[in-house]
């Protein structure tokens, strides 16, 4: 009885070998697959998210509170009649060094021109600017 009991053993342990090697693969991409899907159904949450929260924003657009309240903060529009201040923090803006010798003009930070003529200003103020090497007479070209 005990060889009976062997071929037995052995025929057992083969069909179950051969029934691992069958299900196996099947059963290890069931499982990958369904870790997959669970991180897509996580994404398309986060994106149902994120489109809920744009479609709230963009909901807001339509508040013309709101959209006053963006142009002064964003953009520093002010109502007419009213004056706009612009406070700056010591601790974040340097100190300017003053000017000792006086001779360059300095621009008006807070003017209130046009960019064009800021722009303009700052040409003129270039060009009255001496340059290092003014005082030199250029060399005559060497060859001949």
């Amino acid at each position: 009885m005990p060889r009976l009991f062997t071929v037995r053993a052995m025929v057992f342990s083969c069909v179950l070998l051969l029934a691992f090697v069958l299900v196996y693969p099947t059963l290890h991409s069931y499982l990958q697959q369904r870790v997959e899907v669970d991180q897509l159904r996580s994404q398309v949450e986060a994106a149902r998210q994120r489109n809920d929260d744009l479609q709230a924003d963009l909901r807001r657009w339509d508040d013309p509170a709101y959209v006053t309240a963006q142009a002064r903060e964003r953009l520093s529009f002010v109502l007419p009649g009213e004056k706009a201040f612009r406070v700056v923090d010591p601790e974040t803006v340097p100190d300017a060094p003053p000017a000792t010798d006086g001779s360059a003009p300095v621009l008006d930070a807070g003017s209130t021109l046009p960019w064009y003529a800021n722009v303009w200003e700052s040409v003129e103020v270039a060009g009255q600017t001496p340059v290092a090497g003014d005082n030199e007479t250029p060399a005559a070209p060497a060859g001949g």
